[in-house]
């Protein structure tokens, strides 16, 4: 279900993945975002969407993690991807130790994680970006600030043709 064979070689069906991207620092008050975002997820597992991949960064990334393991409950044949730009212990080396548990925490419910390189580098976290979106139809976003990853992302996302839905 959502593969597609490719001479030998087998792909999802970017059809049935979707991908997310916000910033790190969320509203004071996010009862509305999480609303939103628990709305946008359900009506795209409506339309077939299996896959939900996530960067696993502070923030809006762990927002919509938190949420796919919620709905698991009610739709268990849905998929957390983690797409980490390095190491987990490197990508959480600056935060704080809440923030830290709560990353290893969806880590450990995660499908699947895959690292992406071995190490930090300067352009990993926009390599993890590009990668989310290569591999998925939709991306959910929550975009606020016209410069920064996620804004970047979001223009990448509209060039490579994903549907945007816009928190």
């Amino acid at each position: 279900m959502g593969y597609i064979a490719n001479g030998g070689k087998t792909m999802i069906d970017k059809m049935k993945v979707a991908c997310f991207s916000g910033h790190r620092k969320l509203p004071q008050d996010i009862t509305e975002l999480k609303a939103n975002l628990e709305k946008t997820i359900v009506e795209l597992i409506e339309r077939g969407v299996v896959f939900f991949g996530n960067g696993g960064a502070v923030g809006f990334d762990v927002l919509a993690a938190t949420t796919v393991l919620k709905l698991k409950e009610d739709y268990p044949h849905i998929r957390l991807v983690m797409v980490l730009p390095c190491p987990p212990e490197v990508q959480s080396l600056k935060w704080n130790e809440e923030q830290r548990q709560q990353y290893f925490d969806i880590l450990e419910q995660a499908d699947k994680i895959r690292v992406l390189s071995p190490k930090y580098t300067s352009g990993c976290m926009l390599d993890r970006n590009r990668h989310l979106v290569d591999n998925s139809g939709y991306l959910i976003c929550y975009l606020r600030e016209n410069s920064g990853g996620t804004f970047y992302t979001v223009k990448y996302a509209e060039r490579q043709g994903l549907k945007i839905l816009r928190l």
